[in-house]
């Protein structure tokens, strides 16, 4: 959050451009192609539930991938513990997601959405994102200090991942025969997942495939990344 402490309206502008997206999308979707409700749900709620977990995952991902690089001067003066700086990211875009994420129940309400107790399971996929996104950060954030392309190979790969991952378009637009690659996204079990406890209500054991799929997926994530990190460390100081 440390970018936005010398503006005039500090924390405001991590709302700004997530919400303008959102209305961009819902302008040309909504109003230009006029998209009909997906499953009787307004497009706008059924965008916003898929976008709330890919704008976490975006700022985390690409914020933490240069956090060490950007925070030199702990490790080459300080003793300090640098394995932090992804988790501290981290944290602090989730406090931020956890505010967008409630902007998203209200705009549910003004649509004439219903409270449901599923909802709160939006918090087990919110927990299965961060524990992802840790482990990809300590593998990308120790990879940039030695090669400062890989936060630019990471933006373009997230750029794409935007376009391959069914947040603004439904995976059934597609011929069946696709939706396995698709599946191979975990970006794609956890947008899912979000829709599945907010809009349809549906508990995330039903589809337990995909859940065994992306824990596998997220604890391999998380062991490379600890493992790299690990063995990059003790260099670090020397490269920066």
């Amino acid at each position: 959050m440390t970018q936005y402490i010398d503006s005039v309206f500090g924390l405001f502008w991590a709302f700004v451009h997530p919400l303008v997206m959102v209305l961009i999308l819902w302008l040309i979707f909504s109003i230009g192609f006029k998209v009909l409700p997906v499953k009787n749900v307004p497009f706008v709620v059924w965008l916003t539930a898929g976008l709330a977990p890919w704008f976490f995952f975006v700022d985390t991902v690409a914020g933490s991938t240069g956090i060490i690089v950007q925070n030199s001067f702990l490790v080459k003066k300080v003793v300090f513990r640098v394995s932090i700086l992804p988790i501290v990211k981290t944290l602090s875009s989730c406090v931020i997601h956890l505010i967008f994420l409630g902007l998203v129940i209200i705009l549910m309400l003004i649509k004439g959405m219903h409270f449901s107790i599923w909802w709160f399971q939006v918090f087990y996929y919110t927990f299965a994102l961060i524990v992802f996104i840790l482990g990809l950060s300590w593998l990308t954030s120790s990879l940039n200090v030695f090669v400062r392309d890989v936060s630019q190979v990471i933006n373009i790969v997230l750029q794409f991942g935007f376009w391959a991952t069914p947040i603004f378009w439904n995976i059934r637009m597609i011929p069946e025969k696709y939706h396995f690659f698709i599946k191979l996204n975990p970006l794609y079990y956890i947008v899912q997942g979000y829709r599945a406890s907010l809009i349809y209500h549906s508990p995330f054991w039903i589809h337990w495939e995909l859940s065994l799929y992306f824990w596998s997926v997220t604890i391999s994530v998380v062991l490379l990344g600890i493992m790299t990190f690990k063995k990059l460390r003790p260099h670090f100081a020397d490269v920066l």
